[in-house]
């Protein structure tokens, strides 16, 4: 699959342990990635190479970027939280 940023609310792309989810406005990026000294870190790194390659021709191919975007609204489960019975 080819991760085309900002396109859509859905897509993502795994690099082991690191994950680039796609929006509209932003491109969050979660997780950690070891790039190994070996054949299997040197594929990794390209591949992480080439999202954030994507991710930058996108952001230079936009005319009208702000200066930056709102922050996301709060997730409904993080504003749902239940007390902490320890403090």
């Amino acid at each position: 699959m080819t991760f085309k940023p900002y396109e859509d609310e859905q897509s993502a792309l795994t690099i082991g342990g690191l994950s680039l989810e796609n929006h509209a406005d932003r491109v969050s990026v979660f997780g950690s990635l070891d790039l190994t000294r070996d054949k299997a870190g040197l594929q990794a790194a390209r591949d992480l190479a080439r999202a954030l390659e994507a991710v930058v021709k996108a952001l230079e191919a936009a005319r009208d970027l702000p200066e930056t975007v709102p922050a996301p609204p709060a997730e409904a489960a993080k504003e749902d939280r239940t007390a902490n019975p320890f403090g």
